[in-house]
This record gives C-alpha cells, structure tokens and sequence, in this order.
C-alpha cells in the first residue's frame, strides 16, 4: 500500500497511480457506455439531440457500436486488474462494513447541521455503500454484456428467455448505474467532500482535512509509520 502521510508536504498520499489510472478508465469507459448505449436504441434522432452543433455522428448506429465495444473492452479490463489488485495486496477499504448504512445517515445529517460526523476510516461509509452500489451494477452489465455479444457470434445459439432476461437486466442496471454515478457526482456538492478531488488527480490529500475527518485512518497511518521505523531501528 502507498498510504502514508507527507509531513514535509502537509498532505497524506492516499491514492497510488495505480488506483487513479484504475479510476478513470472506469468512469470513463462507463460514461462512454451510457452515451453509445442509448444510441443504440436509439434516441439521439428519436429526440433530436443529433441536431445539436457537433452531435449528428451520434446518430451514426455502426459508429455508436463501436463505441459501445471497445469502452466495454477497457470496462472490463480495468475491473478485472481491480479486482486482481485487490486480492493481492488485500486491501479491502473500499468494501462496505457492519453500520455503515447507519454511519453513513449520520454523515448526512452532519453535514446539514443535525448531530455530529462520527470519524471516519480511509473511506467514509457512504463511499463503500456507493462502491458497492456501482460496482455490483458494473459487474451486471459487464456479465449481461458479454452474454449479449456471445450470442451475435456466427453458429451461436443462445435461448430466448435467457438473452431476454439478460437484456432486461442489462437495461435495468444501466439505469440504476446511471442514478448511482449521479449520486457519486452530487456528494461533491457538499462542501466537506470536495477536499477529496484532488487525490482523483494527484493521489493526495490534505493533511489537516484527513487529521479532522478521517481520523482513524490517520492514526492508523500514524501506527504503521511507527512500526516501520521502529523495524528499520532494530535492522
């Protein structure tokens, strides 16, 4: 793991290269999925959005395929090293724990002014419900996909009750997908939370916001810090 804290910069490194490049390969293979998905229904000419200045290649159904294809490819690429990075460095911050539905009610209610924020691990709790909220939809669309795309090839014959199920859940989950990202994207709303950004570019964070907030992780970085001086010290 690359979390440590950055006394001399006044920031903690909370995200390695890694992660960050892991990040945006979702959010931006997703983004292009939603957008070459609903054209495959399609609705850019059925709603005129092919009229607007720089959109007409939206209607283009061969080009939105494509699209839809390779943005799948790098999806599933990039989940399936997540996924791997995972299990190898077992790091399971991000997973939702035991209250966190609880925790996360309390959080909100902080931040409108009612009770106070409990404290808080690497991740706020909303975060790993988000997490596994989003990440359990991926991995829906990414199985209902493949299927889909199993089907198409030449002398494959797929049952028509499965591919239908297959498609409404693959339909299903891009909605709920959809919902989940802009919940994602509006915690940035809050004021508090916007301290994070900057570790979705440089991996770091602000050593005071990570002290107030994330409290427990920080002493846990503090004890790891500790340790690892003290191993050094007796080498």
């Amino acid at each position: 793991m690359s979390d440590r804290i950055l006394w001399k910069e006044g920031k903690v490194k909370r995200q390695s290269l890694s992660s960050i490049l892991v990040h945006w390969s979702v959010a931006l293979s997703t983004f292009v999925l939603i957008f070459s998905g609903f054209g495959q229904l399609p609705m850019y000419k059925r709603f005129g959005i092919v009229n607007l200045p720089g959109l007409a290649w939206a209607g283009d159904y061969p080009l939105t395929l494509k699209m839809h294809y390779l943005a799948a490819i790098v999806l599933t690429l990039a989940v399936f090293y997540h996924l791997t990075e995972i299990v190898l460095t077992k790091d399971f911050d991000l997973f939702p724990k035991k209250g966190d539905l609880r925790e996360a009610v309390k959080i909100l209610l902080a931040m409108v002014g009612i009770g106070k924020e409990p404290p808080s691990d690497k991740y706020l709790a909303e975060q790993r419900l988000s997490y596994a909220f989003i990440g359990s939809n991926l991995f829906i669309l990414i199985l209902t996909g493949m299927l889909k795309v199993y089907k198409n090839l030449p002398g494959i014959t797929v049952n028509n009750a499965l591919v239908l199920w297959a498609t409404q859940l693959h339909n299903l989950a891009t909605v709920l997908l959809v919902l989940g990202v802009l919940g994602h994207l509006a915690a940035f709303i809050a004021k508090p939370n916007r301290k994070l950004l900057p570790a979705l570019f440089t991996g770091k964070v602000d050593l005071a916001y990570v002290q107030k907030r994330h409290s427990l992780w920080f002493k846990r970085l503090e004890r790891q810090a500790s340790s690892s001086q003290d191993s050094r010290h007796i080498g």
